[in-house]
């Protein structure tokens, strides 16, 4: 069978969907470049040309995954009202979704994040900027002083097992839903 020439942008996609594959089927300890390149066809060389470790591919899937976790909260934001239970709706619909859009494979690959200090900091960097964007837009609705650090960190604990206990099956994704956003709306108005 001949292999395709993909433009490199079309590749990476590609690998990156591979591996998301991957770690579903096989787990995160599966996931190696030589595994991804058997995987999706190709050659050694042409997985490492995109990702020069295991480490840099990691990072490449959470940052792919919060691309989409910070477009999916935009869209929702967008939709929403201008109100502190339309923008806690809209932040709980894009976390628990994007996370059941995920799958338990998002599980593995935090995990992995946080083996070594160069991907904790990846990851610990994209939920300081997502978490700050959402401190952003409920801080209106805060009083004087906003929406405190301690605060946030309040509503994203509670968003991850809200999000996990759906994606696992333990919760309704609507009551995950649901229960996130009366949350917010009670520790911003406090």
């Amino acid at each position: 069978m001949a292999r395709t020439r993909l433009a490199r942008e079309d590749r990476y996609a590609q690998l990156v969907e591979v591996a998301w594959s991957l770690v579903r089927d096989e787990g995160t300890d599966a996931l190696t470049l030589g595994r991804l390149a058997d995987r999706a066809e190709v050659a050694k060389p042409v997985v490492y040309s995109h990702f020069a470790s295991r480490a840099a591919l990691l990072a490449a899937l959470f940052t792919e995954f919060d691309d989409r976790q910070t477009a999916m909260l935009d869209k929702y934001l967008d939709d929403a009202d201008d109100t502190l239970d339309g923008r806690a709706q809209a932040i709980a619909n894009s976390y628990v979704g994007c996370a059941l859009a995920q799958g338990r494979e998002l599980t593995g690959v935090l995990a992995a994040l946080e083996g070594s200090p160069e991907l904790e900091k990846v990851k610990r960097e994209a939920e300081l900027a997502y978490s700050g964007r959402c401190r952003d837009v409920l801080s209106p609705f805060g009083g004087p002083t906003g929406v405190g650090p301690a605060a946030i960190t309040a509503i994203f604990g509670a968003a991850e097992a809200l999000s996990h206990a759906a994606v696992v099956g333990a919760l309704d994704p609507e009551d995950a839903r649901g229960e996130l956003a009366e949350l917010i709306v009670g520790v911003v108005r406090r």
